[in-house]
């Protein structure tokens, strides 16, 4: 049922997002082509609009650095309604100041202007920055962006298109189903693993626990919700969020990788490896935290580079673990291939390997979802794995226990062990001590494996007339011992009657003496007492003719 649950899971949050994806690239409008040009002084938007010969539609935007830039849009597309609303929508990016002018086609100009705070209050979900313009008598034709402040990281105006307010409340309406459902499976899932790390305390529990606190938080921020929620959030603080908690995501998801697998598997290199990667982006978050807003280039350029290598150092990893023979890397393997490809391919995103794409801009979290189901399924095992090694551990630990506590011959408690459980008593206890009467003429007479033979037997007799709670050991040689509460122990004529009618090998019969004794058995002073009277006892029992009991005063009137 569980599994089921997942796979369920799995497929409601994938529909959720495809339906999403689909909906903001096909259906919520569409797409608009750009040409950039730097700020000049004196540019105005009616300028802008009136030469677009100043515009480079040619050169990718991120050609030419950081700085303040025109952007000027194509025509609106043929079939955008021009007497309705329209909104403009564009991916969230860091810049300082942002301005969205449209052009109608009786020659009227209308402009919304934004600083930080503004951008982050035209954030809908999914991180897409959007503008509402209302068509006057005429409808617009045009579109003008004025950037200051671009870091042009990834481009200045970046996935710019047009969609109408129906397109614009359904994305809004999937993107909160995906969040929602990612959200709550993540919150689940870091509360389920904090809970078993509180009772099994294994280092790759906490691992995942800080990777999931981390997704969870670049899920609030990556979506847009944190600036719903802080609404006075300035939207390149937001951004500069994102890289904080990615770096530090990546250090606890490199960590869990270090302590997923068995404790040799990446001995040398590989966790030398690994640990400087993990180091690197925890000073990456660190230096993000503290300087990001001044030097966001060269650190962007940096952690492009780290991640863009770390796919590289996880398949290292799983390569030593595939040589090694690791029973647990098919688990690393199914649970990560996803956020592996997903980081290659947004890494060179990144680098400008390859371009801009909402596929590629939103598939962090559905790669995330999917990675976060099955790593749980994963640890799952892998704790059921080291549950089973624990209990094998355990189990071997007591048959070694037994083994050490227990005589070899006859199964019983030998003598350390019976004085290790005896000694202290909550109150007086009576010994019984056993010898084997003329044991060495049995020994003469059938030989020592006879003798052994009858020792085991003379131990089985004893252990069947013991009640629970009274000890029985053997103390040496043909020397047996009862020790219990008074009332627990055994009647010693009917031990010397089940003795006496024992079938032993070659129909031999053997009797026993008996030495018994009461008193306190606080320590060991007290032990040597009752053990000194308990062996008169017996010792008078054999002057008297043996297959007998004899019994000494209460050990502490002996005293």
């Amino acid at each position: 049922m569980v599994l089921f649950a997942l796979l369920l899971a799995i497929g409601v949050l994938g529909a959720a997002s495809a339906r999403a994806q689909a909906g903001v690239v096909g259906v919520v409008g569409a797409s608009l082509s750009t040409c950039a040009s730097r700020v000049a002084p004196g540019d105005t938007p009616q300028a802008m609009f009136a030469h677009p010969e100043r515009f480079d539609c040619t050169s990718p935007q991120t050609a030419h650095g950081s700085g303040d830039y025109w952007i000027l849009s194509g025509p609106l597309p043929p079939g955008t309604d021009g007497a309705r609303p329209i909104r403009v929508r564009q991916a969230s990016l860091s810049q300082d100041r942002l301005a969205v002018y449209a052009l109608a086609a009786d020659g009227r100009i209308t402009g919304i202007v934004n600083d930080q705070i503004g951008i982050s209050r035209h954030l809908r979900l999914g991180a897409v920055i959007e503008h509402r313009f209302v068509p006057g008598d005429a409808p617009i034709t045009r579109l003008l962006w004025r950037v200051d402040g671009a870091s042009n990281l990834r481009g200045v105006v970046v996935g710019a298109r047009v969609a109408s307010d129906g397109d614009s409340i359904r994305s809004d309406l999937l993107f909160a189903a995906f969040y929602a459902a990612f959200l709550g499976l993540v919150s689940g899932l870091l509360i389920y693993n904090l809970a078993l790390w509180n009772v099994l305390r294994h280092d790759f529990q906490l691992a995942y626990c800080g990777l999931l606190g981390c997704v969870l938080l670049y899920a609030l921020s990556s979506s847009g919700l944190l600036a719903w929620v802080l609404p006075g959030i300035e939207n390149n603080r937001r951004i500069l969020f994102n890289y904080i908690v990615l770096c530090w995501g990546m250090s606890a998801a490199l960590t869990f990788c270090a302590h997923f697998f068995e404790s040799h598997i990446l001995e040398g290199w590989p966790q030398r490896l690994i640990t400087v990667t993990t180091w690197t982006f925890g000073v990456l978050g660190v230096l993000f935290m503290a300087v990001g807003s001044v030097a966001m280039h060269p650190l962007d350029r940096l952690y492009s580079l780290v991640m863009f290598v770390s796919p590289g150092v996880v398949m290292a990893v799983l390569w030593r673990a595939w040589q090694r023979r690791s029973r647990f890397l098919w688990m690393f393997l199914i649970s990560w291939i996803s956020p592996i490809a997903m980081l290659a391919v947004r890494s060179a995103f990144n680098l400008g390997l390859v371009p801009w794409s909402f596929w590629i801009d939103n598939s962090t979290l559905v790669a995330m979802a999917i990675e976060t189901l099955v790593a749980s399924m994963a640890i799952a095992h892998r704790i059921l794995m080291l549950s089973r090694e624990r209990d094998e551990a355990v189990r071997q630990e007591a048959i070694s226990r037994e083994l050490a506590d227990t005589d070899p011959l006859t199964g019983l408690l030998n003598r350390r062990a019976f004085l290790a459980r005896a000694i202290p008593a909550d109150g007086p206890r009576t010994l019984m001590l056993f010898d084997i009467d003329h044991f060495k003429q049995v020994n003469d007479t059938i030989g020592h494996d006879g003798g052994d033979e009858v020792l085991r037997l003379f131990a089985r007799t004893l252990r069947y007339h013991a009640r629970t709670g009274v000890l029985v050991a053997r103390m040496g040689g043909e020397e047996f011992a009862l020790l219990g509460e008074e009332d627990a122990m055994p009647d010693p004529e009917l031990m010397l009657a089940s003795v006496r009618g024992e079938r032993l090998p070659f129909d031999l019969r053997i009797t026993s003496s008996i030495g018994i004794c009461h008193g306190p058995l606080a320590d060991e002073n007290d032990w040597k007492r009752l053990y000194r009277l308990a062996d008169q006892a017996l010792f008078q029992a054999k002057t008297a003719g043996r297959d007998r009991a004899g019994r000494a005063p209460p050990a502490a009137m002996a005293a």
